[in-house]
């Protein structure tokens, strides 16, 4: 059997390979490659490997880009890191995926499905014939969003970097779109409400209403408001009435309770 490894960490590769060669004696690693163009520049080199141990997340992205860039014909494990749960929503698929760390007993048993389901991979040209284009959608889906975790801005004459969770509200003052962090500063920012609450972590932050994106930490005081809204009292304070929305009150309650 051989096998290519895609995997920018020389450890992990290291540790695979060992494992491999324990659970497998036969195997034969033909390549490493640690990126995409790496991996790409490799299958469009050399003949189609039996089977290629992927990682996910590679130096230059992910690694689902390699299918888009070149023919893929061999039979693909991935590796991840996701949690086990999303991971056997997956296990109908004949594509299988290994958790990191890479367990023998996992490994095993994903070798012993490619010998099981090789038939199952025979095109009418008798080689390997891989589509993973909906796999990979699904995949891409599962993959944690990435949120915003800074802002360079202007302040005081000068660009600086405020890293989010210094940030305790956002919030629309006539035509401008500024913040204050919990030490009291005023800033400007290039985003709309809408462009913040988007790129922003929805565990931290909630947007409260047209003109309000708060962070948990920033409501200090919730007091009952007429028409069966709330006000709520933030720190740092702000000369601003600040009322959630009645469409906003459920879903501000249940984030308040998490």
């Amino acid at each position: 059997m051989k096998i290519l490894i895609v995997e920018d960490e020389e450890m992990a590769v290291k540790k695979l390979t060992k494992t491999l060669t324990a659970v497998e004696p036969d195997a034969e690693v033909v390549g490493v490659a640690g990126s995409i163009r790496e991996t790409v520049a490799w299958l469009k080199a050399h003949p189609a490997p039996d089977l290629i141990l992927m990682d996910i997340e590679l130096a230059d992205g992910q690694s689902f880009q390699i299918f888009e860039e070149t023919e893929v014909k061999s039979t693909v494990v991935f590796t991840t890191s996701y949690d086990e749960y999303a991971i056997k929503a997956f296990k109908v698929n004949s594509i299988d995926y290994l958790l990191k760390p890479i367990q023998k007993e996992d490994l095993r048993a994903a070798l012993d499905k490619f010998s099981q389901v090789k038939a199952l991979y025979q095109g009418p040209s008798s080689e390997p014939s891989l589509n993973v284009s909906s796999l990979i959608r699904e995949l891409q889906q599962l993959q944690p969003k990435e949120y915003r975790q800074r802002f360079l801005v202007h302040y005081a004459q000068k660009l600086i970097s405020v890293e989010t969770q210094q940030i305790a509200y956002f919030y629309s003052d006539e035509r401008l779109n500024l913040f204050k962090t919990f030490d009291g500063k005023k800033m400007a920012v290039d985003y709309s409400l809408d462009e913040l609450e988007a790129m922003l972590d929805p565990a931290r932050f909630f947007r409260i209403g047209r003109s309000f994106l708060v962070s948990i930490g920033s409501v200090e005081q919730i007091e009952t408001y007429f028409g069966n809204r709330l006000a709520l009292h933030l720190k740092p304070a702000i000369d601003k009435e600040v009322v959630v929305s009645r469409e906003k009150l459920t879903p501000f309650k249940t984030w308040m309770g998490k």
